[in-house]
């Protein structure tokens, strides 16, 4: 098989490509990225024998459908505002593709892939991604389902944390940042709930969650609930759901303030040519590194609770992430990467076939998705309970 990895020499993207070079049904990964120095960034990290690497210049459209052309899958991990060249190259050349962003925004490209016969699966990462798959994977375990909380986040191990914010960068801090200026959507009994972002860090949803080995985390509203519930027959009756990101507890607590007095605004401020967000972005950013001998942690659980066979149930699965210091890759790297080349190795190989705008719920055999990020080390836990 040949993949392309689109952005390759991100955070996300290194993990992908050390993975697919390491996967034997593998004869070439192609580096897409605009850094000129690929194989100095990928050096240490993987055998660049089997890499290509591609620099693009000119029109970005250009480039990716020649690329495109030459493989059996492609994985997009470009910058978001990208996602939609990327996505119109694969229909145009009828390349199955990977996408770890939302489906929402390229919503009206699903009857061109569905009619090119091209497979395109969206929100294949993290969270959203491996959340998903375990969606479906405990669908299967009830006759109704009746509350999901669902919990994932980054945070620096318990020796890395550094006062105030106690948060360190293993994701674009920008997106972190973007990320708090997105309004949540929950269900409490039974009714949509809508949180604006204005809320987000000052809202009666707001909570801690003991995770063993680390304590009490926050939990603070940060998704679209019923969207991903909505996915699930066995959820239409649901009275209670939630999407919530997880920090060290204070997280809250230090941003609504600065919220309030327009600190996160996207506004330009004049005289200055940056939004407060992208200053903050710029000024804290720098300071929020990791150390090499540093890791991060990515904190997953998904609660799931509804009755089978006439009794209560409740199925949680726990799953945590954290940094290779040998080869340097993020816990969150680790947690895009491997997901997306897995599952961009199964589109390669025809394994998953549907044409169209997909999503992990939906379209990933969960079964081979686990065994195969087991394989990687990364195991999910699963344990249940009865009323």
């Amino acid at each position: 098989m040949k993949i392309a990895v689109l952005g390759g020499l991100g955070l996300q993207g290194r993990a992908a490509i050390a993975d697919l070079v390491a996967s034997a049904d593998v004869e070439e990964v192609v580096c897409v990225d605009t850094a000129p120095n690929g194989a100095a960034r990928l050096g240490g990290l993987t055998d660049l024998a089997r890499v290509r690497f591609v620099v693009p210049e000119g029109a970005i459209a250009s480039v990716l459908a020649n690329v495109l052309t030459g493989v059996d899958a492609a994985i997009d991990l470009l910058p978001q505002p990208l996602m939609r060249e990327a996505v119109q190259a694969a229909i145009a050349t009828r390349t199955p593709l990977v996408t770890t962003n939302y489906g929402k925004t390229i919503a009206d490209l699903a009857p061109a892939a569905e009619a090119a016969g091209v497979s395109i699966m969206t929100e294949c990462g993290l969270d959203p991604g491996i959340d998903l798959v375990l969606y479906a994977r405990a669908a299967r375990q009830f006759d109704a389902i009746t509350a999901i909380d669902s919990y994932c986040g980054g945070i620096p191990e318990p020796k890395a944390m550094a006062k105030p914010l106690c948060y360190k960068v293993s994701w674009n801090f920008d997106m972190v940042l973007m990320s708090q200026n997105r309004d949540s959507v929950m269900v409490e009994d039974g009714q949509r709930v809508d949180v604006p972002a204005g809320q987000q860090h000052d809202n009666p949803f707001i909570h801690q969650i003991e995770v063993e080995g680390l304590g009490r985390l926050e939990a603070f509203p940060n998704g679209d609930a019923p969207h991903y519930a909505g996915m699930l027959a066995a959820a239409r009756g649901l009275q209670r759901s939630g999407r919530y990101s997880l920090r060290w507890p204070g997280w809250s607590a230090f941003w609504a303030p600065l919220k309030e007095l327009g600190f996160l605004s996207e506004d330009k401020v004049p005289g200055v040519g940056a939004s407060p967000r992208e200053f903050l972005g710029r000024l804290l950013g720098p300071q929020l590194q990791y150390g090499a001998d540093e890791k991060d942690l990515c904190v997953m659980r998904n609660v799931f609770v509804g009755t089978q066979g006439g009794r209560r149930k409740t199925v949680t699965s726990d799953l945590v992430i954290e940094r290779d210091l040998a080869s340097g890759l993020f816990g969150m790297s680790l947690g895009v990467g491997y997901p997306a080349s897995i599952v961009a190795q199964m589109l390669a190989r025809g394994e998953i076939a549907t044409p169209g705008l997909l999503n992990p719920l939906l379209h990933v055999p969960d079964g081979r998705f686990l065994d195969e990020l087991a394989r990687r080390g990364i195991r999910v836990s699963e344990t249940i309970s009865w009323d």
